[in-house]
């Protein structure tokens, strides 16, 4: 999740370095939760501290995520990132469907199941394996005795909780990112007793206070027993349907067998063993990450606006109206599809300068002819207002 670590209050992201959504947390009251006659009831709090001090030796199951996140088209978007839409990376429209098993902090494995293919992450031990079925290719990485890779810098969550794109795979992985933002400007409160697949749970319903975000709502399912997040649904104020949603249609607790963590490439895979990185000898001393990466933030909350320079691996790619196309990279597919994405955004300008907007159900980026950007979960004039900050 990359800008999550980096800055603490960037909690869903999408594809590519500027296109994230600027989320926050809350203070938690005791409303209680009007429960069904079978579920007894449970406050606000009291649901946190189950989700916290929950227990899970094993699970398997289906998950199901939807995004409808206000994006332009995305033209070829499968076949130029590799896979469809079992893609790693071609996860951010539409409906995806994937497997998940777990067994413990060290066996865990996701499948993306698409028409095209299957993509896969697997842990097992230190074996980390990530498989395309489409492009034939699997990378293997081995792991260093404490879990990272060696000479790497261990991260807050495992590698299997994100698609590349920053997007999590399982209810658990997004109530996670939600939750970890808790502060005074959101409430946080019950909701009646719902169902999520085919099991009774309990609502958590996180409601930012701030009128200038575009998030409306939170709302994580909790299962009543294991206390594991099963749904997690993220609401715009654009839309009443969910703009982002991640569930489990079918869940079991049962430990799954050990061979669901055993990978032996098919005939034909042409496999990577990637390099583990080499250990300096001396660490300079770290500077914190917005000064490192000349980023500022404007307002507080959810109503929080990322301010900085274009990052350098779309700075090539300059929104401007005259784009310029040259050898080298441009023959990247990927780079290819994003620059296509980023010259189709509609011109704006304002007493801030000129440049290009993504306007989401969820978010708000703005990329100027200058080389700035500014991002946030709000409306494209919070981000106009915030480039002319102070």
């Amino acid at each position: 999740m990359s800008i999550f670590l980096d800055h603490p209050r960037a909690r869903w992201a999408v594809p590519g370095a500027v296109l994230a959504c600027i989320a926050a947390g809350g203070l938690v009251t005791n409303q209680v939760a009007s429960a069904a006659p079978s579920l007894p009831p449970r406050s606000a709090a009291q649901l946190l501290v189950d989700v916290q001090k929950a227990q899970l030796s094993g699970l398997s199951g289906t998950v199901v995520q939807t995004s409808n996140l206000g994006l332009p088209d995305l033209p070829g978007m499968g076949a130029g990132l590799g896979g469809g839409s079992s893609s790693l990376t071609s996860m951010v429209t539409g409906t995806h469907t994937w497997r998940v098993w777990y067994a413990g902090a060290h066996q865990a494995r996701v499948a993306i199941l698409g028409s095209l293919g299957e993509s896969d992450v697997i842990r097992n031990g230190r074996d980390v394996w990530v498989w395309s079925s489409k492009d034939k290719t699997a990378t293997h990485t081995v792991l260093a005795q404490g879990g990272v890779p060696k000479g790497a810098k261990p991260t807050r969550a495992p590698a299997q909780t994100q698609t590349p794109m920053g997007l999590p795979v399982s209810p658990q992985a997004a109530a996670d990112q939600a939750l970890a933002a808790l502060d005074p400007s959101t409430s946080v409160t019950t909701s009646a007793t719902t169902s999520a697949a085919g099991r009774d749970a309990y609502e958590l319903v996180l409601s930012p206070k701030s009128s200038t975000t575009l998030v409306s709502q939170v709302r994580i399912a909790v299962d009543a027993t294991e206390h594991i997040p099963l749904r997690v649904q993220v609401y715009s104020t654009k839309s009443a349907n969910p703009a982002f949603e991640v569930s489990f249609s079918q869940v079991d607790f049962a430990k799954p067998d050990a061979s669901r963590f055993t990978f032996n490439p098919p005939p034909g895979t042409k496999v990577t063993d990637s390099a583990a990185p080499t250990t300096p000898t001396t660490r300079p001393a770290e500077k914190p990450a917005s000064a490192a990466n000349g980023l500022k933030t404007v307002g507080t909350g959810w109503s929080t606006v990322v301010v900085g320079t274009v990052p350098q691996q779309l700075a090539s790619l300059s929104p401007g109206p005259n784009p310029q196309q040259s050898g080298g990279a441009r023959t990247d597919r990927s780079v290819g599809q994003l620059m296509a994405v980023l010259h189709n955004l509609p011109r704006v300008s304002g007493a801030w300068g000129s440049g290009r907007l993504l306007n989401g159900t969820l978010f708000s980026v703005l990329l100027t002819d200058d080389g700035r950007m500014a991002v946030g979960a709000v409306p494209a004039a919070q981000l106009y207002a915030a480039l002319l900050a102070k």
